[in-house]
């Protein structure tokens, strides 16, 4: 039996509730009831829009990365090595910290076997393309490259997560701990690229 969605609410709109949702109350809050009540409809409501939770997931991995990958190449413009380095580690953080709701949602996206999604793969090719530019920026090449990218996406995503869930109570600066750590990172692959 087909039902007959709500005027004015469209699979766009869906997505963004649920964007809003988890970047308000964390991604374990995110219900097909919870998003219903957010849109003011029944539950059932949803799958006029949405296939199901996996869906929607992978719809917040897309937004996610079509995020991430705009702040990365907004925060290159105009840069190049240490500094476009430091730069795009303090975007990635910052879309973490902002986001941390949708970029959590998209770890439990199962649309990370890109093939399932390629709007998906699309994106995550820019971000990956974006990355290694970083990595070429500061001398890394071919597998160095590779290697250098994973080391920087581990620390920015280790940072930022133990930031956003609270895991830093002691009073030293963040700022200060994650520009200090940017700074060895860099300066190890340097040192790396040197050997």
């Amino acid at each position: 039996m087909s039902r007959t969605p709500r005027p004015g609410l469209d699979r766009d709109k869906v997505v963004k509730a649920a964007v809003e949702l988890v970047n308000e109350k964390g991604i374990h809050e995110l219900t097909i009831s919870s998003l219903a009540a957010k849109l003011k409809i029944q539950p059932p409501s949803l799958y006029n829009h949405i296939s199901g939770m996996q869906d929607l997931l992978d719809e917040l991995a897309l937004v996610n990365s079509h995020l991430l990958a705009q702040r990365l190449g907004e925060a290159a413009l105009g840069k190049s090595g240490e500094e476009l380095f430091i730069a795009a580690a303090q975007a990635f953080r910052d879309h973490v910290k902002s986001n941390s709701g949708l970029y959590m949602a998209t770890l439990r996206s199962s649309a990370l076997e890109a093939e399932l999604h390629p709007a998906l793969k699309a994106e995550d090719d820019r971000i990956v393309q974006i990355g290694v530019a970083i990595m070429h920026s500061i001398g890394l090449e071919g597998q160095d490259a590779i290697h250098g990218l994973r080391g920087f996406r581990s620390m920015v995503h280790g940072f930022a997560s133990l930031e956003v869930a609270g895991g830093f109570g002691l009073p030293e600066d963040c700022d200060e701990s994650f520009r200090r750590l940017v700074s060895g990172l860099l300066k190890g692959l340097l040192v790396e690229k040197a050997n």
